[in-house]
């Protein structure tokens, strides 16, 4: 089996730079996955997001967890269950504005560091945007305008805990799904370990690394690339022992950004053919709130459908 994609950003400012954008592109095109080190956020900042994470759900959402699990007899299923996830979230909104101050049970402290990680992931999703420009060789700056939409992206954190599950042959942390955003960045448990990815029919898991940022490219990017970098089917397996953190942050195109195929990608194919619709990314995102855990192409045939309502426009620009 091939080894995971692991980028050194480190290696970008030197020599070594040609190469690790060559692994960049790989990852883009042969897995949708890849995890960084060396991204620029400070261990520091990380080690006090995970501590005040991990204090949280257990000040705050663990009894209600065990509540749910008690409520639905979750403990006590005989048979696999395909319409629930063994997992405990709430959601913070970064982009276009910020609802940290008006989520209940979080300390000051809490949310000014998970504002301050909030700003150091929003920078370097930027720059992978940027670095996936170059390897595209899209002019520098073009997906961050697409994503811009009139009043920029949007950008969020699912934080979530997967408790230990009794059950975890029958019951997934979270089932199979590709995003449907644009690049997701995930910092997740080091110690726990659960996520996979789908690849040539085969599950295989993202290794937990300290410290680490994993990336993963949602639906969007695959229609602005018209195919050349795909989302990939993903899941959480629950595990019997260890409570497993995760906070993916979504960057993610304004509500009204119109997505679709960069023409300078569809003119460089020799059958110059535009494989993916255009359409305002809410209006995808209303049709994914209830086929997320359905395969993505019957997604793009129904926004293909609906294509000839849509008006293509210029690109706002910042």
């Amino acid at each position: 089996m091939e080894n995971f994609p692991v980028v050194d950003m480190k290696k970008l400012d030197g020599e070594e730079r040609a190469a690790t954008m060559g692994l960049i592109k790989e990852a883009c095109e042969n897995w949708g996955f890849l995890e960084l080190v060396n991204h620029g956020i400070s261990p520091e900042l990380m080690d006090e997001v995970e501590r005040m994470t991990k204090e949280h759900y257990k000040q705050c959402m663990e009894q209600r967890f065990k509540e749910m699990v008690e409520k639905k007899g979750l403990d006590k299923v005989e048979s696999e269950l395909d319409d629930v996830d063994w997992e405990s979230t709430f959601f913070l909104r970064h982009l276009p504005v910020s609802n940290i101050a008006d989520i209940p049970d979080l300390d000051d402290s809490y949310r000014k560091v998970m504002k301050e990680f909030a700003k150091d992931l929003e920078k370097l999703a930027e720059e992978l945007l940027d670095l996936l420009c170059e390897n595209l060789g899209l002019e520098k700056g073009y997906l961050k305008r697409v994503f811009y939409g009139s009043n920029g992206p949007t950008f969020g954190t699912k934080v979530s805990n997967y408790p230990p599950c009794p059950k975890p042959e029958l019951i997934k942390g979270l089932r199979a799904h590709t995003d449907a955003g644009g690049i997701i960045l995930l910092f997740q448990d080091d110690k726990v370990s659960g996520l996979q990815l789908l690849k040539d029919d085969q599950w295989i898991d993202v290794p937990p690394m300290k410290h680490s940022i994993v990336i993963n490219l949602g639906d969007q990017l695959e229609v602005i690339t018209n195919g050349k970098y795909k989302s990939v089917m993903h899941r959480v397996i629950a595990q019997p022992d260890g409570n497993r953190m995760s906070l993916a942050s979504f960057y993610n195109p304004g509500s009204d950004a119109l997505i679709y195929p960069a023409p300078e990608l569809v003119e460089k194919e020799e059958e110059k053919n535009q494989l993916y619709p255009k359409f305002v990314f809410e209006d995808y995102m209303k049709l994914y709130a209830g086929f997320k855990f359905q395969a993505k192409e019957p997604r793009f045939e129904a926004m293909k459908a609906m294509e000839s309502t849509v008006n293509l426009g210029p690109i706002a620009t910042v």
